[in-house]
This record gives structure tokens, sequence and C-alpha cells, in this order.
């Protein structure tokens, strides 16, 4: 009499069911932890060997446990693989890279020190001046792109001559490259020949340097920030004003209703999900900026101006602290996620009191 293991309906025994290729689940175990302990264990060119040959395993797997039962996924597995090959693994190289001491210009093995980046980045002073400076830089960016997007989507709200035309010349700042927008903003303040020097020595006989005070170099940071992305606030409150119902405005204007009123009841309750998103879209751009700022000021006058991001690149490529680079780098990209989230918050929470 055939056996219950012979037979051919009976179930696989439990160690071979766990050791068939396409248990992706113990794959994916043995490639976080052989790698994790190779990374600890064995020198930086063997360990890498290591992690890659795991990871293939890994991939290996869930190909074959996806095959003939989820073909859809396996379809968009080449755009996943490039997607991590990419993305995914040099975020995940750099983030181990933070735990070691490790210069880019040097030859040397880099050595584990653990948190050591991360607590000497938390501590120094120098950081928590340049995020003081970038903090103060994005609450007057956002707030004065935010005020003249919001004025900008008023105007074209309304249909007037010449309205397209005039729509395409205030759109083009947010279509022009950064490089082409500190160029043009550097022969602006110009003090000898820029337009801005020219026009107050129409008022005082002499020519103006608005780069060599701390807040003119802000404000002249601010202004062109501003200048370039305050018409992409402008297209999302503009979406949201052309989608209110007429009639309130009808109803509101045989009420008697002023126009503040219809504004403040009518028009900001319309488009407060889409305010919400034009700041929390800015909000992390101008944390992270950088170009702008390189590119009229570096910085200066002294370090008046520099961002944090001006910040990571100067450790980075100038002083070559790679390793410290990193740690901050995943501090700013962990104080963004945080920010994300609060907004994410925040507005499901009005959703559900609304």
């Amino acid at each position: 009499m055939a056996s219950a293991v012979d037979s051919p309906g009976a179930a696989a025994p439990p160690a071979r069911r766990v050791l068939r290729w396409g248990n992706w689940r113990l794959a994916l175990l043995l490639f976080v932890g052989g790698s994790a302990a190779a990374i600890a264990t064995l020198p930086p060119s063997a360990s890498f060997w290591v992690a890659g040959a795991l990871g293939a395993a890994f991939a290996g797997s869930a190909v074959v446990n996806a095959w003939g039962r989820y073909r859809g996924g396996l379809l968009v597995a080449p755009a996943l693989a490039l997607l991590f090959v990419m993305n995914i693994f040099p975020l995940l190289w750099s983030f181990g890279l933070s735990f070691f001491s490790y210069r880019a210009n040097r030859m040397a093995v880099p050595v584990f020190v653990g948190l050591s980046n991360y607590e000497r980045i938390v501590t120094d002073p120098v950081v928590w001046d340049r995020l003081q400076t970038t903090a103060l830089m994005v609450v007057l960016t956002v707030s004065l792109q935010m005020v003249a997007g919001f004025l900008m989507a008023l105007l074209f709200a309304k249909q007037f001559p010449l309205r397209r035309y005039l729509l395409i010349l205030v759109l083009t700042p947010m279509m022009l490259s950064f490089v082409a927008v500190g160029a043009f903003f550097r022969y602006y303040y110009e003090p000898s020949l820029g337009l801005l020097s020219q026009f107050v020595r129409l008022f005082t006989g002499e020519p103006y340097v608005l780069m060599k005070s701390v807040w003119g170099a802000r404000a002249g940071i601010i202004f062109a920030d501003a200048w370039m992305w305050a018409p992409f606030v402008m297209l999302l409150i503009l979406a949201g004003l052309v989608s209110v119902p007429k009639y309130l405005y009808e109803a509101a204007a045989i009420d008697r209703a002023p126009a503040w009123r219809q504004l403040w009841s009518i028009t900001l309750p319309y488009i407060r999900g889409l305010l919400l998103l034009a700041v929390l879209f800015r909000t992390i751009e101008a944390f992270k900026l950088f170009d702008v700022v390189f590119l009229l000021t570096e910085g200066g006058p002294g370090t008046s101006t520099e961002t944090i991001a001006v910040y990571v690149y100067r450790l980075a490529f100038q002083y070559v602290k790679t390793s410290e680079s990193t740690a901050l780098s995943y501090i700013l990209l962990f104080t963004v996620i945080v920010l994300t989230n609060l907004y994410l918050y925040f507005a499901n929470r009005r959703g559900q009191e609304a």
C-alpha cells in the first residue's frame, strides 16, 4: 500500500515546503540577515558580492513564486528592477554608508562607526545655524509665492482680452532652467548695468549693490525663487477657482454680500485643499533650495544665505566628508517625511470633520 508521502495528492513535507525555490519570504530573510552579517564581518569587496548574490537569489525566488500566478506582476518586473537599480539601491547603499567613516577622495577601506556620524551632525552648531537660515528662507519664499499665486489666480479666473497670451507669459518662468533664472537675476542685480541699480540710481545718483547686505541678499534670493514658482501655485489655485459653482456667487450677490465675504465664505472653503497642497509642494521644494542660492550668492555674504542644501554640497564635494554628508542627507529626508505626514494627518482630519 502506497504511503501518504508517495501519493500524488499528498502535501509536501515541511522541510521541502520551506526550502522550495518560490519561498520568497525565506529568500528575503536571508537577503536582509546575510547582507547585514556580510557587511559587519567581511571586507567591503567581499560583502558587496555576497549582498549582490543574496539579492539576486531573492529576486529569482520572487519570479519563481509569481510565475504562472501573477502575470501582471511579471510584466512590470523589468520596470521595478530598473527602479531598484537606479533609485532604491543607491538610497540603501548611501544609507549604509552613513554608518561608516569614509571619504570619497581616499582609497582607505570604510570603517564601521555606528551612529557617530549622526551624533556629530546633530550636535554640530553649524548645522543648526544652516537649518535656521533654511527655515527663514522657506517661510518667506513660500509666503510670497502663495500670496502672489493667489492674486494671479484671482486675476486669471476672469475673462478679459489677451488673457490666453498673458497667461503664457506668466507661466514662462517655471519652464526655465535654474541656470537661466540664476543668470537672469545676476544680471538684474548687477550694480553697474543691472535694472535694479539703474532704477535706484535715478533717486540716489549712486549704483546700488543689493547683494552686499545680509537681508538684501536674502531678499534677492526670495524674490528670484518666488518669481520662478509663483506661477505653479497660481495653476493649482486656478484649477480650484474655476470649479467653484457660479450659482453660489449669484446667491451671494442677491443677498448683497460684499466681495471679502464671498471670498471668505465661498472661495476659500472650495480651494482650501489645493491651497494646502500648494503649501506642501512648495515647502518641500523650498526646503531643498540650492540652485538659486548657489548661482546668486554661493551662500554669501559670509554664510548668511547658506541653506542646508548648500551645506550638504560643501560637506560632500568641497570638504569631502562623504559619510557625514550622507548622514545629514538622511536627516533631511526624515524631516521632509515628517512634514509630509503631518500635512496628510491634518488634511485627513479636516476631511473627516467636514
